[in-house]
């Protein structure tokens, strides 16, 4: 196969590598607005650089999109076009409209096509689904989710606020875990960083209260800076069985018990320490969904389900009230 890869920033390169080990694949054709950046990748790869996404077409069996969110759409829309596979990281659009059409245009074309939220392939994730599916757990009374970035995004940084941007992890997981849909989101966010992160710092804590499909409550917590580390955790209870998510050695949370259990150095600093093995079996996944042999684990239709509720969210904190999930059309 030849692959091509449509952004060589920080994920992209990730990607990149990944496409590059893989058995089945020849070739990383590699193309960033910054030609310096391509460059910098395909020599890492071994691979090739070419000037845009429509110079591929034509030359690669399928496309791994890692742009800036703004690119996401047109680039499914080209690979539908063109009928390529297609892997595009999250979120699609931050618009339903924009999202709807790519989806309707990805379905109209038939082509394989997978969604970048490698929560769903990390272990511990896995292994709370798999509780879950197998009734370990039994009926759930409560989850808890946390995502707190170690420390905002750097400078020229686009941020699409919290709950689309960072949360979305969130609601995605909390649908591939517990299986259930989301009827209604109670959320509220403030912006509390220093200021040493920028004078124009967009919302950077949110809190939200999901309510779930068979009356569960999640409550969510996310934070644009945690000075210990880069923590991501989800936390099931049920009549059956309480389990964690994240629970590791390296935690970045501090005890001050007596005694209490003492951080192992070094704890994850970034999305990448903490997630590097499932962002690695996601795209070694997206290979046997482009030659046909599963069918896609995160679909364009999952994508646009975490987005309506990041929209939800946003209604929510700007109208101080519950959102039911319908209102999201």
């Amino acid at each position: 196969m030849r692959v091509g890869l449509i952004g060589a920033g920080r994920i992209g390169a990730f990607h990149g590598r990944t496409l590059a080990a893989h058995a089945e694949v020849d070739e990383v054709i590699v193309t960033d607005p910054l030609l310096e950046r391509a460059e910098d990748v395909a020599a890492d790869v071994d691979g090739k650089v070419v000037p845009d996404a429509e110079s591929m077409i034509g030359s690669v069996d399928a496309i791994v999109v890692a742009a800036a969110t703004d690119v996401h759409a047109p680039m499914m829309h080209l690979a539908a076009d063109a009928g390529i596979p297609v892997f595009c990281e999250k979120p699609i659009a931050v618009d339903l409209p924009t999202t709807d059409a790519a989806v309707a245009h990805i379905r109209k074309s038939g082509i394989p096509a997978q969604i970048g939220f490698q929560r769903r392939f990390d272990a511990g994730y896995r292994a709370a689904k798999a509780l879950v599916n197998g009734g370990a757990i039994g009926h759930l009374y409560s989850v808890r989710t946390t995502t707190h970035d170690y420390e905002p995004p750097p400078p020229g940084y686009v941020d699409m606020g919290i709950f689309v941007d960072t949360q979305i992890h969130d609601f995605d997981i909390i649908r591939f875990v517990t299986g259930q849909e989301a009827v209604e989101a109670y959320a509220t966010g403030f912006t509390t960083t220093a200021e040493s992160f920028g004078d124009d710092r967009p919302i950077d804590t949110g809190v939200v209260i999901l309510s779930l499909s068979d009356g569960t409550q999640a409550l969510m917590s996310g934070i644009r800076h945690d000075p210990v580390g880069h923590d991501v955790r989800m936390e099931l209870f049920g009549v059956g069985d309480s389990v964690s998510v994240g629970l590791a050695h390296d935690l970045p949370l501090r005890s001050v018990e007596p005694g209490g259990p003492v951080i192992e150095e070094p704890t994850p600093k970034s999305f990448l320490d903490r997630f590097a093995s499932a962002y690695t079996a996601e795209i070694e996944q997206f290979i046997d969904v482009a030659q046909g042999r599963v069918p896609s684990p995160c679909t364009p239709e999952d994508a646009r389900e975490a987005l309506r509720i990041a929209i939800a969210c946003n209604i929510s904190r700007a109208e101080h009230r519950p959102v039911r999930l319908e209102e999201v059309k």
